[in-house]
Order: C-alpha cells, then structure tokens, then sequence
C-alpha cells in the first residue's frame, strides 16, 4: 500500500485494523484525505505525517492513539469529531494545546498530570479556556521578564510562574520556532513527556505553540537543579550522604524506567546535574526531555550528536549510534559528581581501571565540605563507587545495564 505514490484517498474507516501506524506512510506523497475511523489502531501518531504537505483532511476517530497530534495542515485544521474517541491525545499547534488543569479556588492541588479528566473523550476539561491560559501564563511572568528567570538551556528559557490559583508552574519558553532545532525538540519534549508516568521524572502539565511564543509548563521545584546547590557551599553541606545516596537512586531508578520499562525505550542523552531538579524532599527529578531519543526496533538509530560536554559517552566522538549505554555512561559521571560535589574531570578515566581501597582511596572521591561518612555510609558509598567504575567502562558492553544498576542501588540501605 506504501508504494501507491498517486493515491489521493485512502478510506479504511470501520475495519478492525490494529497496531500502529507505519512511518512508511510518508511515501504516499499525494495522498489528501485519509479516513482510519472506527478501527483498533493505537500508539503515537508517527511524525512522518509532518512530511505529508498535500494532506489537507483526515479523520482518526475512535481509535487508541495517544500522544502529541503532528505539526500538519490536516491535524490543524481537523474537527472535534475527526479526533474524539482516542486516549490523551495533544494538540500541537492551537491553543487547545495548552491542556492544564489547576483548580480554581485557593489552595487547590493540581490534578496530578492531568490533561483530561476522561481519557475517552478528548476534550472533556468543562469550561476550558486556552487563550485564557495563555494570557495568563504572559501575565504571570510579565510577559517572560528576566526577573522570573530560573534557568537556561541548549533551546529555552525557564520561568517561575504564580497561577491565580496559587500554584506555581515552571514555564519553558522555547526560542523561536522557526529555528528547525528549536522546533524538533520542542515536538520531541512534548511527544517524550506524555508518555512517562514516573515519580523522578519532571511532569509535563501543558503545552502551548502559537506563533508568538511557545513553551512547555511543567512542575516546579522550588530548589532548582542538582548544579546549583552543589555548587554553593552552603546549599551542598545540607546535602548530606543520606540525601546524595537517595539522588542517586532517584536517578537511576528513573533511567532505568525510561530504558526497560517503556515502549519503545527511551534514552535521554543528557543527563547531567543541570537536567537533575530537586524538590523540598531532595528527592531527584529528572528533566529536559528535548534531545531525548526512542529507540524503535526497525531503526539503526543514528542521530547528530547530543548531550552536554563532560557527561558524554566517549564512543560518541567516533559514532553516532544512540543505545542505552550512553546514558549509562552520563549516569556514572553524574554519581562520581553527586559523590564528590563537583564534576569529576580526569577522574571519570582513571576510576574503572582501578578500585576503591587500592590505588584511589574513598577519600579521594567525596566532598570535603561534608563530615566524614560514618562507617555504615562508607560501606554504601564504597558500593556506589565500584558500581560507578562498571558504568565508566570505555567500552559500552561491559558497563551495566540501568536495570542492573537500579536493582543494585535498591538493595542498599540508605544510611541514616
């Protein structure tokens, strides 16, 4: 069916089709209506369909798609009823796209990641006004002034925001869209976000891409990124060892959610102390989902490199294949980081090729501004630290996978 280059309709409606759509769907190029109502189709809708420019109707309803909608004339200018009838479906592109939902009165708790209130009827929030929102996300930042910055990063500006109805979101405005990069991990952030359902990872509450500015709003967290506090001393001497033993776990945990437990798996491809947020609790929170890849069975899945210096993979400098690995690799760097305050440098070389105890003491790895761990801590640290060199291996076959690594940290005790 892929290979009818001229077909200008396609109508499958009331078929029992199931599955995901093919990427292969791209090669009808003149293809302008096409109609998949009423059939078990699920899964994201793939971004081939961006490619489609003659498309100028479609139809998907009442199927099991999920995800974002694609930056495409027929997903844009499609009907309420062309779409109803899936799962969390998101609209990229309008302002129904900023799907959030914080309670209006006072004091009343977001529902947690909710973009609808019934997953089955795709817009089911009563009463919901975008530009509302919108309007009120310019005003609550002043319309993105430099004193409601909170941090910056390879494609956005971060914004604290106070809602009217107290909550307080972090709003990620992107550069301007028009910039191809900008622009493609804008769409990869949204599309990764709305899949993950983990405690240490960042909640995406909504989205909004209009022609003036867009951004992400995501949860708060009121004690910044990893980065920061490590690198003030005395936001790091009340990071004690208990708290640094639980980031970790915190972290792996949530790769290793993102690369066993998902479908297809994820690998984030920057993880670093500066995408690492943490809340109240010092609990962990992994962050910035733009240059983050899924990894698809009928892919080679090579990529431009991504990442940010010092925490990447050195098999990156020669190939451009993206694995699991790589991130297993930016995780040992982060705990070596964790452990020791700072980034590890040369450290992260020399570390695998030796041991804790014999040519690299423990002392040698931990933060000096920190009292000396006691003898139940230093048994886990000494146990992190060998975990860490496995992860650090030059070569990506012998570093451990993220589910071996979180498995391990979960059978240490965190010391008290």
């Amino acid at each position: 069916m892929y290979n009818l280059a001229h077909l200008s309709e396609l109508d499958l409606s009331h078929n029992l089709l199931m599955g995901e759509i093919s990427s292969q769907i791209e090669n009808l190029q003149s293809l302008e209506e096409l109609y998949l109502s009423h059939n078990n189709l699920s899964g994201l809708l793939p971004e081939a369909f961006e490619k489609m420019h003659s498309m100028m109707y479609v139809d998907i309803s009442y199927n099991g798609f999920r995800g974002p909608i694609p930056s495409n004339n027929a997903f844009r200018n499609a009907t309420i009823e062309a779409l109803q009838g899936n799962n969390a479906l998101l609209l990229l592109g309008a302002f129904i796209g900023l799907l959030i939902m914080f309670g209006s009165r006072k004091g009343k708790a977001p529902i947690e990641q909710g973009y609808f209130q019934d997953e089955n009827n795709l817009f089911s929030i009563p009463n919901f006004d975008g530009r509302a929102m919108y309007d009120e996300i310019l005003e609550a930042t002043n319309e993105f002034d430099a004193s409601y910055c909170i941090g910056k990063g390879g494609y956005g500006t971060v914004y604290k925001a106070k809602l009217a109805s107290d909550n307080i979101v972090a709003v990620k405005k992107l550069h301007p869209l028009s910039e191809t990069a900008d622009c493609q991990g804008f769409s990869n952030e949204v599309r990764v976000l709305t899949e993950l359902r983990h405690k240490n990872i960042v909640k995406l509450y909504g989205f909004c891409s209009y022609a003036q500015h867009s951004f992400l709003i995501c949860e708060h967290f009121e004690r910044g990124s990893l980065a920061t506090i490590l690198s003030r001393d005395e936001e790091a001497k009340l990071l004690d060892w208990a708290k640094r033993v639980n980031i970790i776990k915190g972290v792996a945990h949530a790769v290793s959610y993102m690369h066993h437990d998902c479908s297809p798996s994820i690998v984030h491809r920057d993880i670093s102390s500066n995408n690492i947020l943490l809340d109240t609790e010092y609990e962990a929170h992994v962050s910035d989902f733009g240059t983050a890849k899924l990894l698809r069975l009928d892919s080679s899945n090579w990529s431009k490199l991504a990442g940010t210096y010092g925490y990447m993979a050195p098999e990156l400098a020669f190939t451009m294949k993206v694995t699991e690995k790589s991130d297993v690799y930016s995780f040992g760097v982060l705990t070596l980081e964790v452990i020791k305050g700072k980034h590890p440098g040369n450290l992260t070389t020399s570390l695998p090729s030796t041991s804790i105890g014999h040519n690299i003491m423990l002392k040698d790895v931990l933060d000096q501004r920190l009292p000396a761990p006691s003898t139940e801590a230093e048994e886990v640290l000494i146990s992190i630290a060998e975990m860490t060199s496995a992860c650090l291996n030059v070569n990506p076959q012998y570093r451990p996978t993220m589910h071996i690594v979180s498995h391990m940290l979960s059978t240490l005790v965190t010391p008290s």
